[in-house]
């Protein structure tokens, strides 16, 4: 849907456009907001309560002057997976280093609102945010092709030709969406993925009833009403050491869609109501769908496209998309929808999605200019990429009772940030 009129910030629209714009919205950040819950083991429908009321805080937060959509942050699910997941801390740490991270947010914010921001482009170039990026994208590159090829991930046998057919049409169908479409179809592709993948698995099961692997009695169990409940956070050194490290790129990431969204509407919102209440906006979101047990959350450029190409900057129109939302949460039977969606469906998707998140590291790269023939730059990266794809660990004892251990995109991104500070810079390339 489009229109010709523009509607401002503050402008709101009458009832019956209101609705339908507003599920534009919704429609836009759907498929990534229920794909980071399922890949990390979280509920889709406690991710969509706390995407929606996230939102709200967001807006109030902000003196509802800018329209933005918090959903599921997919810079968080290496460490989700890797603390929450099997062989970690278990969720609640992870949910512990997520509060952290909000809490990191507004720290940075008080400290950009009387410092200004010069220091983080000091500490964070585009050398070490991109090449953090890449990592983060390469990292979920396994998680994906074993969806995509293996009907028991943990199980290298268990390869599936059925499997890898159902997830090359997922990912056909979402390339095709996500390169050819137009106008507000081509903002979610991967709704449009999801929708047809899950679908083909569903006809494919009826003719062939031995590949029928969508399991509907969780929804036939789930009730039809429920409401989230609260989630009860541990707090770990290296858990929160690992989120606070990892959010120094999704606050690079917020600066970047708090800049594009400033120049889609056509105002600065660096300067009004100022980058220190974004910030503050978007890590109080990121605490309080910790405490609900839901993912981080972070800026959606699917709903800045949204905007774009509507015209419609309304944040009354994305109030309305957060209230959505967060009904639909409470519909445990649609929750359980959600969570049938077949293992190689999801793979398709990730197969696309991560490699966009590697190659938005490469754009960022590329689009700073940042010049390789500098040795400085070339190792930087270098040691970047191969720790954080690499597996690189550090890890120690410090009493018989307390281990510390750091790995990963988060150790990646420390180690970047030191090897910037301590290099020397060469002036005649500054």
């Amino acid at each position: 849907m489009s229109t010709i009129e523009t509607l401002g910030p503050r402008d709101r629209p009458s009832i019956g456009r209101w609705i339908p714009l507003s599920f534009q919205h919704v429609f836009a950040m759907f498929g990534a907001t229920i794909l980071v819950p399922i890949l990390t083991g979280l509920s889709p429908a406690t991710a969509l309560f706390t995407a929606g009321t996230g939102t709200l805080i967001y807006i109030v937060l902000t003196g509802a002057k800018v329209p933005a959509f918090l959903g599921s942050s997919f810079a968080f699910i290496p460490p989700l997976m890797a603390i929450g997941g099997a062989g970690g801390l278990g969720m609640p740490y992870a949910m512990g280093g997520a509060i952290a991270a909000g809490v990191f947010y507004c720290i940075v914010g008080i400290i950009i609102k009387f410092a200004g921001s010069a220091w983080l482009d000091k500490a964070l170039p585009p050398v070490v945010i991109g090449s953090v990026i890449v990592v983060i994208g390469l990292n979920l590159a396994p998680t994906a092709m074993k969806m995509a090829m293996l009907v028991d991930t943990n199980n290298p046998a268990s390869y599936s030709l059925v499997y890898l057919s159902i997830a090359a049409v997922t990912l056909l169908v979402t390339i095709v969406a996500n390169i050819f479409f137009k106008g507000f179809f081509s903002v979610i592709p991967i709704l449009i993925g999801l929708v047809t993948g899950y679908l083909f698995t569903f006809v494919m099961g009826l003719f062939l009833p031995a590949y029928n692997i969508i399991n509907f009695a969780p929804i036939k169990e789930a009730a039809w009403f429920g409401f989230p409940t609260f989630s009860v956070p541990k707090f770990s050194l290296v858990p929160v050491l690992t989120f606070v490290i990892v959010s120094l790129a999704t606050i690079c990431e917020h600066l970047g869609d708090t800049l594009v969204t400033s120049k889609v509407v056509g105002q600065d919102f660096y300067k009004n109501p100022g980058l220190h209440r974004t910030l503050a906006g978007d890590g109080i979101a990121t605490a309080w769908a910790a405490l609900w047990g839901g993912p981080p959350n972070t800026t959606y450029g699917e709903n800045i496209g949204v905007m774009a190409i509507t015209r419609v900057y309304s944040v009354w129109v994305i109030g309305g998309a957060a209230v959505i939302a967060v009904l639909l949460s409470f519909f445990q039977k649609f929750g359980a929808l959600i969570q049938t969606i077949p293992s190689p469906v999801l793979g398709g998707i990730s197969m696309l999605l991560f490699g966009i998140i590697a190659s938005s590291g490469l754009r960022t790269i590329v689009e700073s200019g940042v010049d390789y023939k500098d040795k400085r730059n070339l190792t930087i990266s270098s040691v970047i990429l191969v720790i954080g794809i690499g597996g690189g660990r550090l890890a120690f004892t410090i009493t018989q009772n307390l281990q510390f251990e750091l790995a990963g995109v988060a150790l990646a991104t420390l180690v970047g940030i030191v090897l910037n500070l301590v290099f020397p810079r060469d002036k005649k390339r500054a």
